[in-house]
């Protein structure tokens, strides 16, 4: 079980309040991601589920038991930090099998508990080799494996791939989701990575200033923005937001618009502009459009690719059903 509630839970630096009051439940076996700017309070929230900080008030529940009080080793939960904090000097069983010695589990089942972490995680060729012999990818490997020979109630992720290269966290990205398909534990991840947000999670909480902003599924997020915040960090590249006539006469301040929901056409369209920078990927094409009269710059994402230039003109049109409305105090308008 790994049921994690949390009841009007606040914290306090001195006079600074960097979580108001908060409430939110995780449900058993869940895969939450946590997201949001850097100071957000995503990690502080975090280690406050942890036992790493104290609660300054509200309560921590965890199978509907209060573990606010109670030391992080005696939570149930094991925490994957961003840097790996594996011991230099020792090979990477004895690194799985530290926290299992401190627990007094005996031999025969560390020994069984690392043999299952090991293959499950594509370290078997590499127990008796050290950290410093190992790639980034397979150090941050050897630190879940610490983590999962516990076999805890929920597992704590604190930006684990940000210390790897884009290739490698895609890689880890996949194999943690992987994991926890497997395990059906409950897992809580932190990022301020929006796509490792909505790729690897099964409810996201998007925080600003200790604030929730919104909690959903990834698609609930990405259709549905509870307000300019969520519309905004949700989505890559970001949404285009357009005030002014244009968004009056649709009977809203701000109205937002994705750069894949946009139609470009160099013979017509709604709105005229001058091409910037052209990114073309293949597989996808992003137009960096100025001179709309909309705003300084409006990003359009196209399927393929386009044969367009810098100071080309080309004529924009939005997807009628997604167009997004929002007030004046940044709220959704339905």
């Amino acid at each position: 079980m790994g049921r994690i509630s949390l009841e009007n839970v606040t914290k306090t630096f001195g006079t600074v309040e960097v979580i108001p009051p908060l409430n939110l439940t995780i449900e058993d076996g869940e895969f939450a991601v946590f997201v949001g700017p850097s100071g957000c309070g995503k990690s502080t929230l975090l280690r406050l589920i942890a036992g790493l900080e104290e609660t300054t008030s509200g309560r921590i529940l965890i199978d509907d038991q209060d573990m606010t009080e109670v030391p992080p080793s005696k939570r149930g939960l094991a925490m994957v930090f961003q840097s790996y904090a594996l011991y230099p000097h020792m090979t990477v069983r004895k690194n799985i099998a530290f926290p299992m010695r401190m627990a007094g589990i005996d031999e025969a089942e560390q020994e069984k508990r690392i043999n299952a972490a090991a293959a499950a995680l594509n370290l078997t060729d590499y127990l008796e080799r050290k950290p410093g012999q190992l790639s980034g990818g397979q150090r941050q490997r050897v630190a879940i494996g610490r983590a999962i020979v516990r076999d805890p109630s929920a597992f704590l992720f604190d930006e684990p791939l940000s210390n790897l290269d884009a290739a490698l966290r895609v890689g880890m990205r996949i194999e943690i989701s992987e994991m926890h398909n497997r395990m059906a534990t409950t897992m809580i991840y932190v990022t301020h990575d929006q796509v490792e947000a909505m790729t690897m999670a099964d409810k996201i909480v998007v925080l600003q200033a200790g604030v929730i902003e919104q909690v959903g599924s990834p698609l609930d997020l990405y259709h549905r923005p509870r307000n300019k915040f969520v519309a905004g960090f949700i989505g890559s590249p970001t949404m285009n937001f357009i005030t002014g006539e244009e968004a009056t006469k649709r009977g809203a301040d701000t109205i937002g618009i994705r750069p894949e929901h946009t139609e470009v056409s160099t013979t017509e369209g709604m709105w005229k502009g001058t091409v910037g920078v052209a990114e073309h990927l293949g597989s996808d094409t992003f137009i960096h459009v100025h001179d709309t009269g909309l705003a300084e710059t409006f990003t359009v994402r196209i399927s393929g690719d386009i044969a367009v230039r810098h100071g080309d003109t080309v004529y924009l049109t939005p997807q009628p059903d997604q167009i997004h409305k929002f007030g004046a105090d940044g709220l959704r308008i339905e």
